[in-house]
């Protein structure tokens, strides 16, 4: 046997209802995150705050996040082409690097000017960052309320944990005018506009490492090659696997291929869907290429294989 079989997801209409709900949701918190995002950049300049900067140059990172997911929740329902045959969703990964980039020059620039704050203290208006910040905080609660009901897809999930970030930039900048306001104490200013930059250079490591694992076809941070083979190797009429691959395909797609020697007796036709089944409905993955081979054809030494012994003694 060495036929190729395709498994693929199938879209529904409540599906595609769902995903456009999303991504108008997404749009929303989008414009109002980007559009706070230069308000409190031009009253931290005005103020000079660099706690305001930082928190502005926080909310751009996830304006940008929020401007990713947007895309992906557009850029999945268009469908493939003759040269593009897994579609545009690859351009997410592209535009989240060039993202991520961006914001480690960011981050340099504000703790660069952080170190000379503390060097050299400036006057700080702590009223004007007081106001900003707790204006900040309402946007911020609102985008986070808008995204939690918006959906629970992955894109919305993802936006949403980085709304949150915000909501901790916004609440570092307030107790910075606080500070200031009572206490006179410059220093807090930079300190936390450092602390910010923290933030931003956790969730930019995260962002960078997801999207090198996406451009080099790596296995998604939610999966595990091993558990996916021994569920795989589980399957009533399944002998074993190898050769399995898995690889996002960008906007939240995931692809996999695999050859299963089929057990001896098994009939092909009743093995693929379920294998199929439980490929989308246990692990998400709505792509799938299977190729079955007869129990006499062994897969080589250095080729990693599951079997049904090693399934059912898995963990």
């Amino acid at each position: 046997m060495h036929a190729h079989d395709h498994g693929h997801g199938h879209a529904h209409g409540g599906h595609a209802h769902g995903a456009h709900a999303g991504g108008a949701t997404l749009l929303l918190a989008l414009c109002l995150t980007l559009g706070f995002a230069f308000v409190e950049a031009f009253a931290g300049w005005w103020a000079g705050s660099l706690a305001l900067l930082g928190d502005a140059g926080h909310m751009l990172t996830d304006s940008f996040a929020l401007g990713l997911a947007t895309l992906a929740a557009w850029l999945s329902r268009r469908p493939p082409g003759p040269r593009l045959s897994y579609g545009m969703g690859r351009l997410e990964p592209l535009a989240a690097l060039i993202n991520g980039i961006t914001m480690l020059i960011v981050i340099g620039a504000i703790c660069w000017h952080a170190v000379l704050r503390l060097l050299d203290p400036q006057p700080v208006s702590g009223e004007a960052v007081t106001i900003v910040a707790l204006i900040g905080l309402g946007v911020n609660i609102l985008a986070a309320w808008l995204l939690s009901r918006g959906g629970n897809d992955l894109n919305t999930r993802a936006a949403l944990l980085h709304v949150f970030g915000d909501l901790l930039g916004s609440v570092a900048a307030l107790v910075s005018g606080l500070v200031i306001q009572w206490t006179g104490w410059l220093p807090i200013d930079p300190l936390l506009s450092m602390l910010i930059c923290g933030l931003i250079l956790a969730s930019t490591a995260s962002l960078l490492r997801q999207v090198f694992t996406t451009l080099l076809d790596g296995v998604p941070d939610r999966l595990s090659l091993s558990q996916v083979g021994t569920a795989i190797a589980a399957v009533d009429g399944v002998g074993s696997v190898h050769d399995l691959h898995i690889w996002s395909l960008g906007a939240g797609r995931t692809a996999l291929s695999a050859h299963l020697v089929i057990a001896p007796g098994a009939d092909w036709h009743q093995v693929l869907p379920r294998v199929q089944d439980i490929l989308e409905h246990d692990f998400g993955i709505d792509h799938s290429t299977l190729q079955p081979e007869s129990p006499q054809i062994e897969p080589l030494v250095f080729k990693r294989a599951w079997t049904r012994h090693e399934a059912g003694s898995a963990p």
